[in-house]
């Protein structure tokens, strides 16, 4: 029997007791060295319940309503406008040229986007020191595009402050 017969039917054994050290080590290193995460932006203050209130009313500022109506749904169209919609294989519509919706800006309507420009430029020239905020408010069965028209009117007139409300079930 040669040397290597014995060396390979000897057992070999590993020794488990160093990687337990080393794992219990490990586990104590990082129970140590971790950071739990703080809150963020929670600030503990303590503020006077009466000094420094304000006792004057701040005035609300008036806003300049835009608010947008279909008046004739109109018939859907197509993706492409080609050909009647419909809703077994097409994901997306557009509307025909019968759709009609009007813009009303305070209290004037328009048919147009461009007619509603025309007013808020309007009324932005009469408060040119500091405008009033606008408020676009798209009724039921406006669509997205709508409304994105409606925006550019507003940004083409130069207001920089603008909000939109929700939709009212009519």
């Amino acid at each position: 029997m040669s040397v290597l017969d014995e060396i390979a039917n000897e057992k070999q054994e590993m020794e488990m007791t160093p990687m337990i050290d080393v794992t219990f080590l490990l586990l104590i290193f990082f129970m140590c060295t971790i950071k739990f995460k703080t809150l963020e932006g929670k600030l503990s203050a303590f503020l006077p319940k009466d000094v420094g209130s304000n006792t004057t009313q701040a005035e609300p500022k008036e806003t300049i309503k835009v608010k947008m109506t279909v008046v004739t749904p109109g018939v859907k169209l197509g993706p492409r406008g080609e050909r009647e919609y419909d809703p077994a294989t097409d994901e997306r519509f557009t509307y025909g040229d019968d759709r009609q919706i009007t813009i009303s800006v305070q209290s004037r309507t328009y048919a147009t986007f461009d007619e509603a420009r025309d007013r808020l430029v309007e009324l932005k020239q009469l408060g040119a020191d500091e405008p009033d905020p606008v408020e676009i408010d798209p009724r039921k069965g406006v669509v997205y595009a709508e409304v994105a028209k409606a925006l550019d009117a507003v940004l083409q007139a130069e207001f920089t402050e603008v909000t939109f409300s929700g939709s009212y079930e009519e």
